[in-house]
């Protein structure tokens, strides 16, 4: 079911338009949580966002991916100096539309339309509530603004060759990270060309996840041609050589496994139970050979597949933490 939303940019609009996504800190500048910062995890893939920047409403979006965990843009430069550095990146694939909407001159059918809490405007005039990102609205609200104008839906549907995805971004933090690294004077060439080998799960980084993982968490393979080394805390992510090349930050995975758990369509918890994130489709999951996770959270009829869980050991527990608040999508 397709949700709506309202984003006030003005700050960062003209970086987030061209480059396709919304950006945010995970949280306050006091640490304190922010409904509005949340709401970036909550938007999901065909979800439609309104762009209100400048008092004007001048494109309409798509959400394209579910939000993961990103730096602040490069790109914003100066602005929001006071914004931590790593945030949500939830990519959006925008149009214009063909005649910007000054939501002021709608106030008086708007208004009573607006969330009684948490509204992008203020219902009485129709300015931007300060410190309002990103605000859930009804299909009502949405249909009154672009009832005043028109954009291309076919394009808006399909997305674009320059929609972001996931992968994409993931490669460029990675070849980013390579890229210090091959410059980081404290580190050794050996140290060096293990860490840069561990960002595909090769070399000894695999080794020292093989020394804990055996076997892949969820379907008990042990053949070490169908397994891949994946990082819980990724690799882009960690901060120093030691937890890129740490067998406790790793599993041993079928590839449709890593990459559910890649992704963050599922996690554990630190006694071996599978979380699987409720955004994912059921039907692709059986697919995919992985009954028994429908079976044991939502009741599906095929018998399920013999799951091989057991519980974590302590030194894993803050990277499969980290997975869980940072990477798995509730």
């Amino acid at each position: 079911m397709t949700a709506f939303w309202w984003v006030n940019h003005k700050q960062t609009v003209r970086q987030e338009i061209d480059f396709q996504y919304l950006w945010s800190p995970k949280t306050k500048s006091d640490g304190a949580k922010s409904v509005f910062y949340d709401n970036m995890r909550r938007a999901t893939p065909g979800d439609l966002v309104l762009s209100f920047a400048n008092q004007l409403i001048r494109y309409v979006g798509r959400v394209a991916e579910f939000a993961f965990t990103a730096p602040k843009p490069a790109e914003f430069g100066s602005v929001g100096t006071h914004w931590q550095n790593e945030g949500w990146l939830l990519p959006v694939y925008w149009t214009p539309l063909s005649a910007p909407v000054r939501p002021k001159s709608l106030i008086d059918i708007l208004g009573p339309l607006l969330p009684e809490k948490y509204s992008p405007i203020r219902p009485e005039t129709g300015d931007g509530n300060q410190g309002v990102y990103l605000a859930s609205i009804s299909e009502r609200v949405f249909d009154v603004v672009v009832a005043a104008t028109t954009f291309d839906q076919p394009a808006l549907m399909r997305g674009g060759a320059n929609s972001l995805t996931y992968q994409v971004v993931a490669e460029t933090l990675d070849d980013a990270a390579e890229q210090s690294l091959l410059h980081d004077l404290t580190l050794d060439d050996t140290t060096r060309k293990s860490v840069i080998q561990a960002r595909r799960g090769q070399g000894l980084f695999r080794s020292n996840v093989e020394a804990v993982e055996r076997s892949c968490r969820l379907t008990g393979i042990t053949n070490p041609s169908l397994l891949i080394a994946s990082h819980m805390k990724p690799w882009r992510a960690c901060i120093s050589a030691q937890e890129r090349l740490d067998g406790m930050n790793g599993l041993m995975l079928t590839p449709d496994a890593d990459l559910l758990f890649d992704r963050g369509f599922i996690s554990f918890e630190n006694d071996g139970q599978v979380n699987v994130s409720r955004r994912v489709d059921r039907g692709d999951l059986r697919r995919l050979g992985f009954q028994d996770l429908a079976w044991d959270q939502f009741g599906f009829s095929e018998a399920p597949m013999k799951w091989q869980t057991k519980p974590f050991v302590p030194a894993q527990h803050e990277y499969l933490a980290y997975h869980r608040t940072q990477i798995y999508v509730q």
